[in-house]
């Protein structure tokens, strides 16, 4: 039985809150969330839930008028975002997951505070282990292509550390530091044997063709096999379970002959 002070009227101010919610079964208690949200989780754009700013552009009149006992957040945040969210005087829980491992725990600390503990292990759990029977199909591979993927184009910022455990966990090697700023010609020296692209909030429409030309890196190895490609951006850039489509994307992508084609990734030269 849920206690007194178990969250019933949630706001969420990013996707993966909104999606863990939804595979903790609380979807219900979901009362305002991003118009990101239906990305991920196409049960929450249903018309009955109010829809608020994220988590870096958060407005406490939006807030408030949800009438919320819980905020959840996740990364990115702006500061000015984080002074509306506390001005609205609400409980708030705000996540900053960089790792899988995190991922996994934030799973379980929502689920706690939602009276649910025991589905919220279930769910991390479960996740935890499709990733490792994926990374245990990719283990006999002799080939491990050498992998850069970035979450931004202008200036190319490479993807969190959470992308580069998956491209591990699907045999390859992820080539930059997680998170940080780099430039083409530092990723052209690097030698890629595959490129990835999902950028934060363009969908799966980063410009594969120009961002080739417009960088010089027609000779660059992963360009030359025309494996280079576009996923879409709720799948690596969403921390929760989405990011097994992502995986499976990312395994596509590097080992073409052992696995199906998913949706969400776009190769170079696709029409």
């Amino acid at each position: 039985m849920p206690s007194d002070y178990t969250p019933q009227r949630v706001v969420c101010l990013q996707p993966s809150a909104t999606l863990t919610l939804r595979d903790l079964g609380l979807l219900d208690r979901v009362v305002a969330c991003t118009k990101y949200c239906a990305d991920v989780c196409p049960e929450a754009a249903d018309g009955s839930r109010l829809i608020v700013s994220d988590s870096w552009t958060a407005q406490a009149e939006q807030i408030r008028t949800a009438q919320p006992d819980l905020v959840l957040a996740s990364v990115p945040y702006q500061l000015e975002a984080v002074g509306e969210i506390l001005k609205a005087g609400v409980r708030f829980l705000a996540l900053a997951p960089r790792t899988l491992a995190d991922i996994y725990a934030d799973i379980v600390a929502i689920a706690g505070i939602m009276g649910v503990s025991e589905r919220g292990e279930h769910v991390a759990s479960a996740m935890q282990a499709a990733i490792e029977d994926l990374r245990m199909h990719c283990n006999s591979a002799e080939y491990k292509p050498r992998v850069f993927c970035e979450e931004w184009g202008k200036p190319i910022i490479a993807s969190q550390t959470w992308v580069a455990e998956l491209i591990d966990a699907a045999g390859g090697t992820f080539i930059a530091e997680p998170g940080k700023t780099t430039s083409a010609e530092e990723v052209a020296a690097a030698g890629p044997d595959v490129l990835l692209a999902a950028w934060c909030g363009a969908g799966d429409r980063v410009p594969l063709e120009k961002l080739v030309e417009q960088r010089n890196w027609s000779d660059l190895p992963a360009v030359r096999a025309r494996r280079v490609f576009c996923i879409s951006d709720e799948l690596l850039n969403t921390p929760a379970t989405s990011l097994l489509g992502g995986l499976r994307a990312i395994a596509w992508a590097l080992h073409p002959d052992r696995f199906p084609r998913p949706s969400g990734i776009r190769q170079l030269g696709d029409l």
